[in-house]
């Protein structure tokens, strides 16, 4: 990786991810990891999305599935908008995007890095009765817009710097390469700042939210009114925060460590970083499906309506939700009905074909007539009984 520093900018560093390099395999195996990592991930978040949605459709909501939704959508934007520019300037090793991709790159991906950060500490004050049993739904959600909206312009001011510093520098006659490139003039106020920023957007929140969570989880297993499930959610979000942390650390680490004017992180630093970076957006929520009881739930319904829907072509089959009539709750059940389509009788018409086949000559000199009548009437008043059930199994 070639890089020299021009004598009149005191920061010169690669924007969009590394180019020139001259390993022709990791051209070829990042872009693949970075692929399969934005496939994956993109899916699980929109599985998580779809759950969420449902729930509030359903008057299920709560606060804390509005903020997880958020970050979720998030995630969403990284793998979809960040990664494949990743992975082409990877492959290509040179810039391909132009030049407003180049400029807006990486001031996007930093935005949704800090909001990213701002949304879990958000959640602390959420509410943490997760009325995910009692849930009306959650009657404030006013201030949830209001911070999120918050959250998104304090990240984009704060991630300003990576849009005015990046530009398009000719490498040799046809192709450009895009980088940071910070002015000597500017270089006292921003080696200020990017001491400040990732402390501000980084260290506190994470710092904070994980300090948080700790204590709302011995709390919620001592002394909440129902620890059971308030622990449990507590404890996926501690587990958010530990991620984030854990994960986000390599990418923080490098791009303060070439902010302050040290030497050049080694390319196997960075490269990690990047790969992580990602991977972190493809962790929550997988985590989310594991350990969330709700979204958990959700997929378990999502599968039960995929698999278990009756087909247009195969009559022969009905897969339903019974629900036991003494209310004991609900159970999923499988029932399989097999038959002959010739021989098939529509209920409303089961009386008539009984009433029918029963039929013959009376004997006019029959001493008990009344006796036959009775017979008759029980007969329709069982038949009209058996259509109903298999209306009801229907």
């Amino acid at each position: 990786m070639d890089i020299e520093r021009p004598s009149n900018v005191t920061l010169f560093d690669f924007v969009g991810g590394l180019q020139l390099l001259r390993n022709s395999n990791i051209r070829t195996a990042i872009p693949v990891v970075l692929i399969g990592v934005c496939v994956c991930g993109a899916l699980c978040n929109l599985l998580v999305l779809l759950v969420f949605i449902r729930d509030f459709r359903k008057g299920r909501g709560s606060e804390v599935k509005a903020l997880l939704a958020s970050l979720a959508s998030t995630d969403l934007l990284i793998l979809l908008l960040c990664a494949p520019v990743r992975a082409v300037t990877y492959y290509k090793q040179i810039w391909t995007l132009g030049s407003f991709v180049c400029k807006t790159t990486d001031w996007f991906q930093h935005s949704c890095i800090v909001a990213k950060t701002f949304i879990l500490a958000a959640t602390t004050r959420s509410k943490h009765t997760f009325m995910g049993e009692e849930e009306d739904g959650f009657q404030n959600a006013t201030w949830i817009h209001g911070a999120l909206v918050f959250v998104w312009l304090v990240a984009m001011l704060f991630s300003l710097p990576q849009l005015l510093f990046a530009t398009l520098v000719p490498y040799s006659l046809d192709e450009v390469i895009c980088v940071s490139e910070m002015p000597v003039c500017a270089s006292e106020f921003m080696s200020l700042f990017y001491k400040i920023y990732p402390t501000a957007v980084f260290v506190v929140p994470v710092i904070f939210t994980l300090a948080y969570y700790t204590k709302t989880l011995h709390g919620a297993v001592n002394n909440a009114p129902n620890p059971r499930h308030q622990s449990k959610v507590t404890l996926v979000l501690l587990c958010l925060s530990g991620a984030l942390g854990l994960m986000l650390l390599p990418e923080w680490g490098t791009f303060t460590w070439i902010r302050l004017g040290f030497n050049r992180p080694p390319v196997g630093l960075l490269i990690f970083a990047d790969v992580l970076f990602y991977t972190c957006s493809s962790v929550f929520p997988v985590l989310l499906m594991t350990m969330y009881d709700d979204v958990r739930q959700g997929l378990v319904s999502f599968w039960y309506i995929a698999t278990c829907r009756p087909r247009k072509h195969a009559p022969t089959t009905v897969c339903k939700l019974c629900v036991k009539p003494d209310g004991n709750g609900a159970e999923a059940c499988s029932n399989e009905v097999s038959s002959n389509a010739k021989d098939k009788t529509f209920p409303d018409l089961e009386h008539f074909w009984t009433g029918r086949r029963n039929t013959h000559v009376e004997d006019e000199h029959d001493p008990v007539p009344w006796e036959k009548d009775e017979k008759m009437l029980q007969m329709a008043v069982e038949s009209n009984q058996t259509g109903s059930r298999q209306q009801e199994c229907a």
